[in-house]
């Protein structure tokens, strides 16, 4: 009699903590990457922000001198103003030029052109960012580039794609334009196909055009893939690194150094590891802030049903 309830005990008791422990068994990874990878590191950053660390040396405490140092840093109002426009740019041109060929891409035509389009636009991506950056270097050369050549054919002058400090800017935002745009037009096809052809069907019974369809049925319903779009390409334009770097260093002058730019010379160049941590924690609080504001905007729009 007590074996037996014993067994029913154990039998009651396996259903529920089996349950429990193959959750925690496949959360355990992810939590151990993400206290390892995010976690320590966050944490770590938190503790030097308060030090004066040239690195070859031990932190020493320095109170709020690096917060005192923040705030008065011109420098780094600057190249918070320019990731800002480098993260107003790409996103608009990324999400509206990714949308846009997917639903191009989305259209009726033989599987061989379908597929070579999505390759062709997906491309850029996959490839290394520092080579296609040189290549493009060269492309935006102002006196032998290939672009200058093509304004020359058209009677243009030539322009200073990366010795000027208003076209540095923007010939960051054309590079990743053209690189990263084929990852959204993905994620954006993954939407559309995920819209019922019925809906489509019905519009055009009412009457509605082909650009009618696609004002009143396919943005209502692709907003939720917009949103996790807007986030990942904010998040990404503001950490833009080795796309500037190589290919305006940064320059002119300070032209086109982004905020993560800025804290790699920072921690690298000048050795001041305690003040680089404060400066990344700022940018982790602006991206969250972001981020926090995309979704408090995106409840007046997105829509889920």
């Amino acid at each position: 009699m007590a074996e037996s309830a014993l067994i029913g005990r154990r039998r009651g008791l396996s259903a529920r903590t089996q349950e429990r422990l193959a959750g925690w068994a496949f959360a355990l990874p992810g939590v151990l990457a993400l206290a390892g990878f995010v976690l320590v590191p966050v944490l770590t950053a938190v503790a030097l922000a308060f030090t004066d660390y040239p690195l070859l040396s031990p932190p020493v405490w320095n109170n709020f001198a690096n917060v005192t140092r923040l705030f008065r840093d011109k420098l780094l109002a600057t190249v918070y103003r320019n990731s800002a426009l480098i993260t107003a740019g790409t996103v608009f041109f990324n999400n509206l030029i990714g949308l846009a060929t997917a639903i191009g891409v989305n259209r009726k035509m033989p599987k061989a052109l379908s597929y070579f389009f999505r390759t062709a636009f997906f491309f850029p991506f996959m490839t290394t960012t520092a080579t296609l950056a040189m290549v493009w270097r060269m492309f935006m050369a102002t006196d032998m580039g290939i672009l200058n050549w093509m304004l020359g054919q058209i009677g243009l002058d030539p322009i200073p794609w990366l010795s000027s400090a208003v076209w540095a800017i923007r010939s960051v935002i054309i590079y990743d334009v053209w690189k990263s745009f084929g990852f959204l037009m993905i994620l954006y096809l993954a939407g559309l196909q995920g819209i019922p052809e019925s809906l489509y069907e019905a519009a055009e019974i009412d009457g509605a055009n082909r650009w009618q369809s696609i004002r009143h049925v396919t943005l209502p319903l692709i907003t939720p893939t917009a949103f996790m779009c807007l986030i990942i390409s904010s998040i990404g334009a503001f950490q833009i690194f080795d796309n500037a770097y190589v290919l305006t260093g940064g320059g002119p002058g300070s032209a086109s150094m982004t905020i993560v730019m800025y804290i790699y010379e920072i921690s690298f160049r000048r050795f001041e590891m305690g003040y680089a941590s404060l400066v990344a924690l700022s940018l982790m609080a602006v991206l969250v802030g972001l981020t926090l504001l995309q979704f408090w905007a995106g409840r007046r729009w997105v829509h889920y049903e």
